[in-house]
């Protein structure tokens, strides 16, 4: 079984905390929560670490930080990216690039990408990077079976920069007057809004990875409109439009699309159901969890020591 040091943000905007006991789940791991200073200065964090105590050292803190480690991080052995954002470097945004230029200086690293054309794109420049997509806390999400009030709906963020085109995609939608745009808190207000909408809108506007929301949204059985991330990412998730989901490419097609099912209950209940039973079989943070120690299991190597 391997032994894993799993360090983790001690403050996070996800709760990821299912993810983690399915990783601990399937192997001995230490789960660490580091705060903001800790992660400001993993050399000093690591001082009393002897990482021959372990398989592999995995990571998954605040790039922001962790950027600026890069000569550090290389005196870790046998170190595993655990990462969901790195659909980032490829995207006209602060972090464009950033990903491959920390990886590249880390040559004996691999990384877990949530995105299978991120992965490919990664391992295109030479970087160790295996598919493990997101997927969803299936303690806390789930269909309740309530009437669903509201039609159509995005719920969270539009603020960040990384989601400019997000926000411009809703802002039309809501314009048109066909879509609300709802926050809400994580945990049981997030599940009761979930249960409320009938067709989940979201919009990963060439994001080239679909975000935990679509998982989400599935699982809570709500009709998933999903902006489409191309066929290598739809086959490598099982997704088939109109079939578990419904795909479109711009404002028009989803409109299109959406007064079909609205038209057709029959139609939306089969792709309802499919959604939710697709998650279900594949994407709940146990298999995923169990997924990222499978994808690490055939290249363990000893460890090295302590980094200096």
């Amino acid at each position: 079984m391997l032994r894993i040091l799993f360090l983790v943000m001690k403050t996070q905007r996800a709760d990821l905390d299912r993810l983690y006991d399915g990783i601990a789940a399937t192997c001995d791991c230490e789960l660490r929560r580091l705060d903001s200073d800790q992660q400001r200065n993993l050399k000093r964090y690591f001082k009393d670490i002897d990482c021959s105590d372990y398989d592999h050292v995995m990571i998954m803190l605040r790039n922001k930080k962790v950027m600026k480690q890069a000569r550090f991080l290389r005196k870790i052995p046998n170190l595993v990216f655990l990462e969901h954002d790195a659909w980032q470097n490829y995207t006209d945004h602060k972090y464009k690039g950033k990903f491959s230029r920390l990886y590249r200086k880390l040559p004996g690293a691999i990384v877990i990408s949530s995105g299978c054309t991120v992965a490919r794109k990664l391992r295109d420049e030479g970087i160790d990077a295996r598919f493990v997509p997101k997927g969803y806390d299936q303690a806390l999400l789930s269909d309740l079976g309530k009437q669903r009030d509201i039609e159509a709906a995005f719920v969270g963020s539009v603020k960040n920069s990384a989601y400019q085109d997000r926000a411009a995609f809703l802002s039309e939608l809501v314009r048109r007057g066909e879509v609300q745009i709802l926050r809400t808190e994580s945990g049981d207000e997030y599940l009761q809004a979930l249960n409320r909408i009938r067709f989940f809108i979201s919009a990963d506007i060439r994001f080239g990875e679909y975000m935990l929301k679509n998982f989400e949204a599935m699982a809570c059985g709500c009709v998933l409109f999903a902006y489409d991330q191309g066929e290598e990412e739809n086959q490598a998730l099982g997704f088939k439009d109109m079939e578990n989901l419904v795909l479109y490419r711009d404002v028009d097609e989803l409109l299109e699309k959406l007064q079909t099912v609205q038209r057709d209950p029959e139609l939306a209940d089969r792709i309802r159901r499919a959604g939710q039973s697709l998650v279900a079989e594949r994407f709940r943070f146990d298999l995923i969890g169990r997924d990222v120690v499978r994808a690490l299991e055939a290249t363990t190597t000893s460890g090295k020591g302590t980094p200096r």
